[in-house]
């Protein structure tokens, strides 16, 4: 039997998914959990084959728990498990090399697959989330324009931008001007939101 240990910050969502993984001959739920800092505790004391974990739980510490079960327990394997991430949250996720990954969006048979896959010891990426990120355009952004769109982003003014970017007023101007015809933005706020969804900020 497969031992599962699922986590999710929902409880409606994580007792359907329970009785769904529970349906399959060769799965068992050990445990549940919603997230709530005793996951690690739980995944020692249970010592289950496969820790299924939503990513988008408890503001990204769901992130932190799982490159804290891969040193604590590296037998036991992880599945993340996103709902329609932003390229750079993605990114992020991805550059962890975790052994599963998948999409909220997709099948329930793709979460019943990837748990057998991640398993048998094979690395198992949702094909949709592979393909954005292939399909990603490359950041066109200098380094010192992304300083400039990031903070204009949260909002800071352009004489504050440049007292703390050392720089002057009208290069700041001129940055944001760049930033908009690079990308083919209306406007700032418009550059700000395709930077945001494209993952370049």
């Amino acid at each position: 039997m497969i031992r599962v240990l699922l986590v999710e910050e929902n409880g409606l969502l994580r007792g359907a998914l329970t009785a769904l993984l529970t349906r399959e001959d060769d799965m068992e739920v050990v445990a549940e959990s919603g997230g709530n800092g005793h996951v690690l505790a739980r995944a020692l004391s249970y010592r289950p084959d496969v820790v299924v974990i939503d990513v988008d739980a408890h503001q990204g510490q769901a992130l932190d728990t799982a490159g804290e079960l891969c040193a604590r327990l590296p037998e036991c394997r992880t599945l993340l498990v996103a709902g329609a991430p932003t390229l750079e949250k993605l990114r992020r996720v991805l550059a962890l090399r975790p052994p599963g990954l998948i999409g909220k969006e997709g099948p329930c048979d793709r979460l019943i697959e990837g748990i057998r896959q991640v398993v048998g010891g094979r690395r198992y990426i949702d094909p949709g989330l592979a393909l954005q990120v292939l399909d990603a355009v490359e950041n066109p952004l200098t380094p010192r324009e992304r300083d400039v769109l990031r903070l204009a982003a949260d909002g800071t003014p352009g004489p504050e931008i440049a007292e703390r970017l050392s720089l002057s007023v009208g290069t700041v101007r001129n940055h944001l001007s760049a930033i908009t015809r690079k990308i083919g933005a209306r406007n700032r706020i418009d550059a700000i939101r395709i930077a945001r969804e494209s993952g370049w900020l």
